[in-house]
């Protein structure tokens, strides 16, 4: 644009607004006064002309008058107005140098495009000029993501010259000869404030519940005369652990301490990974397996009350994850320490046992049993139900599994179901009908999974508060609450084989059908991938009692025989998977298909079976989304990479969904291996 076009823009402007101020100043007001005045002229003239003609003059000059006197005014207005404009700017200009905070305006890529001194000040740059450089790179706590929100979200703060200060943001559409949207920020020093709630904060109320997780499994292995001195050596760890953190231990049961320090040290405690898990695993007094800690920590509640049962509530997590673990529960987050060893086999069976009953006793105060696992169900799902159905059956109650659709996971054993199960209409129903005949009274059991939105029929678990979970995944943060029994053992191999102990003491006298059997000893069969992972003694005594039931080994291997496509593509994504990193494949399935899933299942066991690959992973499209299976031979932990997107699952067996492209799936994957492989031994991770 050239002078001429900007002169000619700010004339018409001028003339604009002197247009709009002449409305305020103006004889039109006046009109109908002498208005009268001439009709009065008029009515005199007609009797007197003399005196008439002498009063339409003197009306005359009166307006005359009139209007060079408003005109007068008008220009004395004009040029006060004229005089306070350039007043005001150079009132503006000095103000806006001279404004005791710091002052930037960026474009939306950050781009610097002016600063006042104050702001220069703040910043720790050698450069005389900070003009076109970017504020990404001088404030650490801009990045681009924030920087766009600030078109809507007006407030960042940032960390500057070992101040707090919380900017505000001003937006600006097409500004300037460029047209450039920009975003004037000023800062104001919150120092104080932020110094003063951090205060607040490092003193708060932190508490730590701490459970050994293997007492019995320690004290059992340890020689009777050494077991004194073990324990003893536990509680001193324990005591001196929280003595170095400013805190008081108390131990109120034979393994089970309470810790209570203020909110700093528990921050310290995790930034140092809860390194009591590891001193705790290298005591060694005579026991052939190491102690392990489950410790649940929270500083966030109302009062001391509510922030311990959040602290116990944590625990619970811990616990429900498999132990050797830490769980810190700050707002509506939950923070992870550990886990990355293999749950260890219980082989007390009391809690089958007190499981058994309690459930019994549950089916029998219900109306009617409703049974579901997880979407996409494969057979451990399938198996775990039907042997719970039998459950109810055993107690004269009706019981329903709830399925909306067959898929290839499970094909081969429920079209056997369809004909040789009895009832089998009546039995398996869909969510719709679920819901219409669900009600207070009924009793509603989830297995092999124990996450809301990963249910069947979610639904039902809002029109019942009558809730039991059986599942062998490692609880994570999104697991249903308030269940009447939560029945979560992650060192068990599968659903099926905690169903199948749970039948095994609910009656004195076994008999399921065949059928049944076959379906439970396959849900464990896949879930242990022919018993090679998660395989402990309990697992093989199950299979044992489903063989007594009449399950056939053969019959059983034919429900896992697949067709000559899903072969194929086995095939094909072993082949054409890649190595990421050392030790660890991923492979990719662009075509979607009705078996996508189980494709990728199986292509993840396979990989395995490849020299050099500890773990595996198998991407796939499925119902519009990506779906990632998991696999590890136990050295990698596929279910704390896969929870870092948003998955989960076991040490050595997990998945995830993702609602993106491929591409973008595959990253988001390597970059949550990337994050696991650079973090230490307990390094954390936040749901």
């Amino acid at each position: 644009m050239d002078d001429k076009n900007k002169k000619d823009i700010d004339v018409k402007g001028k003339l604009e607004k002197n247009e709009k101020l002449s409305a305020l100043l103006t004889w039109s007001d006046s009109l109908v006064f002498f208005i009268v005045l001439i009709i009065i002229g008029i009515i005199l003239t007609i009797y007197n002309i003399l005196l008439g003609s002498i009063a339409i003059i003197a009306i005359l000059y009166l307006a005359y008058y009139q209007s060079r006197l408003i005109k007068e005014k008008q220009t004395e207005i004009y040029n006060y107005i004229e005089e306070m404009n350039d007043d005001f700017d150079e009132i503006t200009r000095g103000a806006v140098f001279s404004m005791p905070f710091p002052l930037v305006i960026i474009s939306l890529t950050g781009k610097i495009k002016w600063y006042n001194t104050k702001f220069k000040n703040i910043i720790d740059d050698e450069d005389e000029s900070l003009l076109n450089k970017n504020v990404i790179d001088l404030v650490s706590d801009f990045n681009e993501e924030n920087i766009k929100k600030l078109k809507e979200e007006k407030v960042i703060d940032a960390n500057l010259d070992k101040k707090h200060f919380r900017f505000f943001a001003n937006y600006f559409d097409k500004i300037g000869e460029s047209e450039e949207e920009v975003i004037l920020l000023y800062g104001v020093d919150r120092t104080s404030e932020y110094n003063l709630a951090k205060t607040y904060s490092d003193e708060g109320l932190a508490i730590l519940v701490i459970y050994q997780d293997n007492y019995d499994e320690v004290k059992n292995s340890t020689d009777e005369a050494l077991r004194p001195i073990l324990f003893a050596e536990i509680d001193s760890v324990i005591s001196s652990f929280a003595k170095k953190h400013q805190g008081y231990a108390r131990k109120y049961e034979q393994d089970k301490y309470l810790l209570i320090m203020n909110n700093k040290e528990l921050n310290n405690i995790i930034e140092s990974k809860f390194s009591l898990l590891d001193d705790i695993k290298e005591i060694n007094k005579g026991s052939n397996i190491p102690a392990t800690l489950s410790i649940g920590a929270s500083s966030d509640g109302e009062n001391p009350l509510d922030i311990y049962q959040k602290a116990r509530t944590s625990v619970d997590i811990a616990l429900g994850r498999g132990g050797d673990q830490a769980v810190v529960k700050k707002g509506e987050d939950l923070s992870y320490f550990g886990g990355k060893n293999k749950a260890l086999e219980k082989r007390n069976k009391v809690k089958a046992r007190v499981i058994s009953h309690a459930l019994k006793q549950l089916i029998d105060q219900s109306s009617d049993v409703f049974i579901m696992g997880h979407r996409n169900p494969d057979m451990d799902a399938l198996g775990a139900g039907l042997g719970i159905l039998e459950a109810v059956k055993l107690q004269d109650k009706k019981g329903y599994i709830v399925l909306n659709e067959s898929v290839p996971a499970i094909d081969n054993i429920y079209n056997r179901l369809k004909n040789e199960y009895e009832d089998f209409d009546k039995t398996f129903i869909d969510s719709d009908t679920a819901i219409s005949r669900c009600s207070q009274g009924s009793l509603v059991i989830v297995v092999d999974n124990h996450r809301k939105n990963s249910c069947e029929c979610p639904e039902l678990l809002d029109i019942t508060n009558k809730i039991v979970l059986i599942d062998h995944h490692r609880r994570g943060s999104d697991y249903i609450k308030d269940a009447m029994i939560a029945y979560i053992a992650p060192y068990a191999s599968s659903a099926s084989e905690m169903v199948t102990e749970i039948l095994f003491y609910m009656t004195d006298k076994l008999d399921i059908p065949p059928i049944v059997a076959e379906a439970l000893l396959a849900g464990i069969t896949v879930d242990t991938k022919n018993f090679y992972y998660q395989t402990g003694v309990r697992t093989f005594e199950a299979a044992s009692i489903l063989k007594r039931q009449g399950a056939d080994s053969l019959e059983v291997k034919q429900l896992f025989r697949d067709d000559a496509f899903t072969v194929r593509s086995v095939s094909q994504i072993v082949a054409n998977s890649k190595t990421y990193k050392e030790g660890i494949a991923i492979g990719t399935n662009e075509e979607e298909v009705e078996e996508s899933i189980l494709i990728a299942a199986q292509a993840a066991d396979n990989l395995l079976n490849i020299i050099g690959t500890e773990a595996s992973f198998v991407l796939t499209k499925a119902k519009g989304k990506i779906h990632i299976s998991g696999r590890s031979l136990g050295k990698i932990s596929v279910q704390l990479i896969l929870e870092k997107i948003g998955g989960g699952g076991h040490l050595t067996s997990a998945g995830a969904q993702l609602d993106m492209s491929m591409e973008d799936a595959v990253k988001t994957l390597e970059a949550a291996i990337d994050s696991y492989l650079e973090e230490d031994k307990d390094e954390s991770y936040i749901d």
